[in-house]
Order: structure tokens, then C-alpha cells, then sequence
């Protein structure tokens, strides 16, 4: 290729970086409803490694604010949010549901998300974070789970032949 023809390329990239950052991108923090009550050692843990996407608490980084990059934030806290938010407590089956799956997410390192550690060391979970974790998990009311459906015995026929 032709170095006019590299300039040209070079060009248009820097082109189409700047216009997509003028694509808005919702980077906003909604009121605090009601926190999840903790004991203040697990509020700490799950301050330090969770709440940038599982909260309305969520501190917003240079990074958030530089498209591509942003739309990846931007979707990440929005279903952090929807999937388990500590702002917005309200104790439902849903709620006690998902924190009682946390242990394992935990375990399988799914949470905090690699891509997330990567920029973020300090929210690493060490042994005794997650121990404490699993314990406040467990020791959750979470709702039993549903019995199963009962069968019903089919009807008797009450014709004669």
C-alpha cells in the first residue's frame, strides 16, 4: 500500500474515534433507595468489589467516559444493576435468590469479572473476603425454595354401566 493511502486510512480512523464519542452514553447514578442491610465488614468487602456495577453508587472512571470503551461500562453496570442491586433493597424473593447464588459465582471467579480485576486490584476478593462473603450469603434469609407440585389423583367416575 501507498503511504498516501495509509494516511488516508489512519485519517479516517481518527475521524470515526472522534464522532462516536459525541454517541451519549447514560453514565447516571439513580437516588439510593434502600441499602442492603450488612454487617459493616461484608458493607466494606462489597463496597470495595462490587458496588461499581451492583449499585447506584457506582464511580465513574475516565475510561467510562472514551467510547468504545464506555458502551461496555455503561452496559456492564446497567445489568449489574438489574441483575443485583445493593441501592435498591427491597428484600424480594428475587434478591435473596441472587445473593444466595453469589458463593458460587464467587468460586467459579465470575465475580468480580476478570476484565474488571484487571483495572481494578484492589477489588480481589482474598480467602478471608470470601469466606466472610459465603457466610453472610448463607446466613441470609433467602425464601425456601417452592414445593414441587402435588399431583392430583384423577377424578373418579361416578356413572354406572
Amino acid at each position: 500500500m501507498s503511504q498516501k493511502l495509509w494516511k488516508t486510512l489512519a485519517g479516517a480512523v481518527v475521524v470515526a474515534l472522534g464522532a462516536i464519542q459525541l454517541i451519549p452514553v447514560d453514565r447516571t447514578n439513580p437516588p439510593v433507595q434502600k441499602e442492603m442491610p450488612a454487617p459493616p465488614d461484608v458493607q466494606a468487602i462489597l463496597r470495595r468489589s462490587c458496588y461499581d456495577c451492583h449499585s447506584n453508587e457506582t464511580v465513574w472512571l475516565w475510561y467510562s467516559k472514551v467510547a468504545p470503551i464506555s458502551w461496555l461500562v455503561s452496559r456492564d453496570v446497567r445489568e449489574g444493576r438489574k441483575d443485583l442491586n445493593f441501592s435498591d433493597w427491597t428484600a424480594s424473593e428475587k434478591q435473596l435468590r441472587r445473593l444466595a447464588k453469589t458463593p458460587k459465582e464467587i468460586a467459579k471467579a465470575k465475580m468480580p469479572p476478570w476484565f474488571y480485576l484487571a483495572i481494578h486490584d484492589d477489588a480481589r476478593l482474598s480467602p478471608q473476603d470470601v469466606e466472610t462473603l459465603n457466610r453472610f450469603a448463607a446466613s441470609s434469609t433467602a425464601p425456601a425454595p417452592k414445593p414441587a407440585a402435588t399431583p392430583v389423583a384423577p377424578a373418579r367416575s361416578t356413572s354406572s354401566n
